[in-house]
């Protein structure tokens, strides 16, 4: 298998604790350029990560209908299974070739958020499956949040500007298995879109194939080395920074004949605001050259993920 080179340099995570200025602008100015950004050492427990990522291999793994118990049509896909076939890129033509696994935050009785967040489904196929994958959960949750940290600072907004914002967050934690796929399959593995929430962080797939759309609308390689993190902007910090920082672009393209037999499994982490979290265009961001994209069009975190949701048909 050949290697792909990537297009953007890794910034490490040691910087974050060595010198928090300069790996804040590192990171923001790689966000302003691409909207996406690739970070190293990123400190992760890694029987954390493998553990998850066991239990999701065997549970796709299963027989379809054991798998298609934990499918709950007409939720927006926010837990449990999304089948093969379902999920498409707004506008696009045909479905993209996934299926994939969504656990949300964990909330008490009672707690007024429960009203946005259903409660998690576990398979009970897979031993340890909810433990293994609600640690993964948390462990980017809390990455998420340094991350956003780096991110306020770049944009002089004060470091904890986030931490209140996001810390019952709708976040969701994906599990993705793209199958192998036949020569004459229709469509791709993911279409070309732009992801909804604040940050997505992604950790590694073994198999090539994401790229994203630079400015110049050329199609850039994003291939990580191993152990590094691939993170990127969503709608919602595009449309709270009046796109200074971008949501970018990006898609999953179908692999090499000679890969077409190999499954790709990739991890998405899609942090989100707290669900009442109102989105308007910070004051800072808006410029004699930079105008309100949004003035008067303030709308609610909950309320953009839901018009979102049936654009790419989960409800």
């Amino acid at each position: 298998m050949t290697a792909v080179k990537s297009a953007i340099d890794p910034v490490s995570m040691q910087l974050h604790d060595q010198d928090f200025q300069a790996f804040a602008d590192a990171l923001g100015a790689s966000f302003k350029r691409y909207g996406f950004a690739v970070v190293a050492d990123h400190g992760l427990d890694q029987a954390t990560l493998d553990n998850a990522l066991a239990a999701a291999k065997a549970f796709f793994a299963l027989p379809e209908d054991a798998k298609r118990q934990y499918h709950m049509p007409g939720t927006g896909g926010a837990r449990g299974l999304t089948p093969f076939g379902v999920e498409a890129a707004k506008g696009a033509a045909t479905v993209d070739l996934k299926e994939f696994w969504h656990v949300g935050r964990e909330l008490p009785e009672g707690h007024p958020y429960r009203q946005y967040m259903r409660d998690n489904v576990w398979p009970t196929e897979i031993p340890g499956f909810q433990s293994h994958l609600y640690g993964m959960f948390t462990a980017l949750d809390d990455l998420g949040r340094k991350i956003l940290k780096a991110i306020a600072r770049y944009l002089e907004l004060g470091d904890d500007y986030f931490e209140d914002k996001v810390q019952l967050g709708n976040s969701v934690l994906r599990m993705l298995h793209y199958p192998p796929v036949p020569a004459d399959a229709p469509g791709v593995r993911a279409g070309a879109h732009e992801d909804i929430n604040v940050i997505t962080l992604l950790l590694g797939a073994e198999e090539a194939g994401l790229q994203l759309k630079d400015a110049d609308g050329q199609w850039l390689d994003i291939a990580p080395p191993p152990g590094a993190l691939v993170i990127n902007i969503g709608d919602m910090l595009q449309r709270l920074t009046n796109h200074v920082l971008p949501s970018t672009t990006h898609r999953v393209v179908n692999p090499a004949p000679e890969r077409r037999g190999f499954a790709r499994y990739s991890t998405p982490f899609f942090l989100h605001f707290n669900p009442d979290f109102v989105i308007e265009s910070l004051p800072s961001t808006v410029t004699p050259d930079n105008p309100d994209r949004y003035a008067g069009k303030a709308i609610m975190a909950e309320d953009f993920l839901t018009e979102r949701l049936r654009e790419i048909r989960l409800i």
